[in-house]
């Protein structure tokens, strides 16, 4: 598949599945746990990683290797993991270089169920992480960094805050502390961010939204950049033997794909919360229209940011497409487009903003966010709902904070609906 100088928008339509002469053109839909061998020297081969190919779906799966051949190719990576939600696939990003006794350093502008797994969940395992503001100065965000820090995690784009990460700082604390940066790019996905590009070393996402596109399929995906130096003396379970492999050492068999094999052969392995079939398929028909959708959410929500912000029943918008955002600039330099998730505050408070969403007709209150329809949600009661209301503010969560997930409906149609709810709301 000559493929080197596509554009992204033909990678999203055509890439990762190449058919030979008479295979269908579409990306087939293999739903099947099982393969057939004429040999138990194949089967064994595959256990000890010494061939490549399909044996048990848990492992792999030819309409699953298709969509993670694809995202590869998105997001400039060595390979991809696919796993049964975005959820998953962060904890899998992490549990691949983190055990009992050692520490993960954090931004504090995270989904609220990262944020949980990071402050509940894994302290339980004995991994510990701290917390810092993204736009605190380098040498403070540094400074939680110890000698037991894994990695170092942040989101493109945050989920709800919109903020948006400063990938030069970032990345230059990460190399100079020889641990990788881990990107959660699930808000603007490869259309409009490659974080790879900026510098980041694995890439993290929850397929459910906007690469699936439709809210029909939970996925997560884990793309390795192959970029970091796994041998430096800090990683030892990506260099010394591994005894479940007869002894086999992953940067020596696998190079700079060591982290992704890794993952694989261990992690699905042993725990299996892989992506499956059906929603691989409906994942990679949406990864076709991407480029399309992805334009018109970012459009969208500008104008409907625009409208809000001229409002005098508004207190506040938030979104980094706006002039007057404070993480326009940042924007303008990382971002193709700002997404299409924008929050703001109704006049009136908390009382206001739940009568605003009760008497929207177009838009729907839904536990949901990135699809092709106008959704909001209520983070602090909601997403958010198990932070203290201290960690709510350090997330950017204010308790009147709208999160608006714009659609693919006209953009009229959104803003005559904002329109009359905001009257019912405020005329009380």
């Amino acid at each position: 598949m000559a493929t080197k100088n596509w554009k992204l928008e033909t990678i999203a339509v055509q890439g990762g599945y190449d058919p030979a002469n008479g295979d269908p053109r579409v990306v087939p839909l293999v739903q099947s746990t099982t393969y057939a061998y004429d040999s138990a020297q194949n089967v064994a081969d595959f256990f000890d990683l010494k061939a490549v190919g399909h044996f048990y779906t848990r492992i792999s799966n030819p309409t699953v290797a298709a969509f993670e051949a694809k995202m590869t190719m998105l997001e400039s990576g060595v390979g991809a993991l696919a796993c049964a939600s975005g959820q998953a696939a962060i904890t899998y990003a992490l549990l691949n270089i983190c055990q009992a006794g050692q520490h993960i350093v954090a931004t504090q502008a995270l989904y609220g169920g990262t944020f949980n797994l990071l402050s509940q969940t894994l302290p339980k395992l004995g991994i510990t992480c701290t917390f810092v503001d993204q736009h605190a100065p380098a040498t403070e965000i540094a400074a939680a960094i110890q000698d037991n820090t894994r990695c170092l995690l942040a989101e493109s784009l945050s989920n709800p805050g919109t903020e948006v990460l400063d990938f030069d700082k970032f990345t230059t604390i990460a190399r100079e502390a020889g641990i990788p940066l881990i990107v959660d790019n699930t808000f603007p996905t490869p259309h409009l961010c490659r974080p790879i590009e900026f510098g980041a070393d694995i890439v993290v996402h929850s397929s459910s939204k906007y690469i699936d596109g439709h809210a029909t399929s939970l996925g997560g995906v884990i793309i390795d950049g192959g970029q970091f130096d796994w041998t430096n003396g800090k990683f030892p379970e990506m260099t010394e033997p591994d005894p479940s492999y007869h002894g086999l050492s992953y940067s020596e068999s696998f190079g700079n794909s060591a982290y992704i094999v890794k993952a694989r052969v261990q992690l699905t392995r042993d725990i299996g919360a892989v992506l499956a079939p059906m929603n691989a398929w409906l994942s990679n028909l949406g990864l076709e229209t991407l480029h399309l959708r992805m334009e018109r959410h970012s459009s969208n929500t500008t104008r409907l940011a625009e409208w809000l912000a001229a409002d005098s029943r508004i207190q506040w918008v938030k979104y980094p497409g706006l002039k007057t955002d404070a993480n326009y600039a940042l924007a303008q330099r990382y971002l193709k487009g700002a997404s299409g998730v924008l929050t703001f505050g109704v006049q009136g408070g908390i009382e206001a903003g739940e009568r605003f969403m009760n008497s929207l007709k177009l838009a729907r209150l839904v536990v949901h966010v990135a699809d092709v329809r106008t959704s909001v949600l209520h983070p602090a009661s909601m997403t958010h709902r198990q932070l203290t209301a201290a960690q709510q503010m350090q997330a950017g969560i204010r308790p009147e904070l709208i999160r608006v997930s714009v659609g693919l409906e006209h953009i009229d149609d959104i803003i005559a609906d904002f329109d009359q709810a905001l009257s019912a709301a405020t005329k009380a």
